[in-house]
């Protein structure tokens, strides 16, 4: 069952953010950070939306995030799925993909023409799960900029 994250849930979200974060191997991980930033879209915040999958005996098993930016080259709305995680014990059933349906809906019911999202070059996981999908996908480079000049 997939339900849209409000206050009275989103303490469950928090430690599948915490293991979506070590996942991808992020350094200095602060759940109270998580708390702050994650719970403004806790309501209807016009830039984003998330959502938790919670197996048959109620079980947080997996999350999606999806942010509201703008394609120039389309000219319209697009809807970025920034986050999708399912716990190891329950890849593989579907769940994955359930979200991800949910969100391209999401999507479209706020008026942006696609859903779009990256993945890490080495998520084969992942990437056997979106290919099986109708997705296009092209190799992009993604640069991150934080001030300065290179070393």
């Amino acid at each position: 069952m997939i339900e849209v994250v409000n206050t009275e849930i989103f303490e469950d979200l928090l430690p599948l953010i915490r293991k979506y974060q070590e996942f991808y191997q992020v350094a200095n991980i602060s759940d109270e950070h998580n708390r702050t930033f994650f719970s403004r879209f806790c309501s209807d915040n016009p830039f984003g939306r998330q959502f938790l999958f919670r197996t048959a005996d109620g079980i947080a098993a997996g999350f999606a995030t999806v942010y509201f930016s703008f394609s120039s080259t389309l000219a319209a709305k697009v809807g970025v799925m920034n986050d999708l995680y399912t716990l190891p014990d329950f890849r593989g059933r579907g769940i994955g993909k359930a979200l991800i349906e949910h969100c391209l809906e999401f999507a479209k019911q706020q008026d942006a023409v696609r859903l779009q999202w990256t993945t890490a070059t080495d998520n084969q996981t992942a990437q056997r799960l979106y290919n099986s999908l109708n997705t296009d996908h092209k190799p992009w480079l993604i640069y991150t900029y934080h001030g300065g000049t290179p070393a």
